[in-house]
């Protein structure tokens, strides 16, 4: 009878190991907390996934824990990861025409965003994309702003000699046309960067600037409001040959939990703003406003620096330009 009732056991055992093993896991990689929006869009796709059933699990690697911010879509591209969430800019070594999507003024509001992510300008993204075995599955735009150690940051002569922290290429230039000195690191890494004295003054989203408690590092913070400088296209993307390795069943709940997440994503992105004007008065830190005249003397700056460097530099840069100024 004991016998009897471990080869039972065994055989429940194997049963259940071959069953997990019959579902395919996805590994999806990006650099935030659980509580950022980034992973709340991530989630919302896996937890549809799992919800369809279809012998296919995403796990998430959050925090940075499976590769470093700025090495995620290489190995996407490669196959050696399945899918991400990240800024598109970080890839701009790779594929330069992507640093348009971090170009300083370029996008006005977050329903702009949303057309710029449905028109001929991303279609041709989308092709680089493609070229490189990579496709996307959610589209979204983050808005942000500045915050200063010691000082509000609200026009161009407020970054003078000051170590500042920019995303992306672009930004990075308009900031040095400004008399800035220019630190490069990952939004993650501003907290003990500012703590360290090594930064006196960043920019990045609204989401990041509450998930890595920024406040808790600055005087002054200066958020998207009427006129927002910043805006940082930062999709989930997933290797198109891995894609294309599903069955219908298993592509299908994968799109349709990222048409889910994408209009969340949308949503949620505008409320990211307010979320972090709260945050940051909570937290006592002053709040400072740009104008339209501080917008247009950055912008100002930007079409001699930003804009004129990326037509310069890639060889169908002022066609994607005009490609994403068209759009109203």
């Amino acid at each position: 009878m004991k016998t009897n009732l471990l080869t039972a056991a065994a055989t429940a055992a194997v049963l259940a190991l071959s069953g997990a093993a019959g579902a395919t896991e996805l590994r999806l990689s990006h650099q935030w907390s659980n509580k950022d929006i980034r992973h709340q869009v991530a989630q919302i796709v896996a937890d549809e996934v799992a919800a369809a059933d279809v012998d296919l699990d995403i796990k998430i690697f959050g925090s940075k824990s499976l590769f470093k911010p700025r090495e995620q879509y290489k190995p996407l591209s490669r196959g050696q990861l399945d899918m991400t969430v990240l800024p598109l800019s970080y890839a701009g070594g790779q594929q330069p025409a992507y640093n348009l999507t971090l170009m300083p003024g370029l996008v006005k509001n977050h329903d702009h965003a949303a057309r710029l992510s449905s028109s001929p300008f991303m279609e041709a993204l989308e092709a680089k994309m493609a070229d490189d075995d990579v496709m996307v599955l959610v589209h979204g735009y983050l808005a942000g702003g500045f915050a200063g150690k010691d000082k509000c940051i609200t026009n161009p002569d407020d970054v003078k000699g000051l170590q500042t922290r920019a995303a992306g290429k672009s930004f990075e230039q308009m900031l040095a046309g400004a008399g800035a000195s220019i630190a490069s690191m990952a939004s993650s890494e501003i907290y003990n960067a500012m703590q360290t004295g090594v930064l006196s003054a960043a920019n990045t989203s609204s989401s990041s600037f509450v998930s890595y408690r920024i406040y808790e590092q600055v005087s002054c913070y200066t958020p998207a409001g009427d006129v927002a400088l910043w805006f940082m296209y930062q999709p989930l993307l997933m290797n198109k040959s891995t894609f294309d390795g599903l069955t219908e069943a298993q592509q299908a709940a994968i799109l349709a939990g990222a048409a889910k997440a994408e209009a969340f994503y949308l949503e949620e992105a505008k409320k990211q703003d307010a979320a972090s004007v709260t945050a940051y008065e909570e937290a006592g830190v002053e709040i400072a406003e740009m104008t339209a005249e501080d917008f247009a003397a950055w912008r100002a700056i930007a079409q001699e620096t930003s804009y004129k460097k990326f037509v310069e530099e890639v060889p169908d840069g002022q066609a994607l330009l005009d490609l994403a100024l068209a759009v109203e």
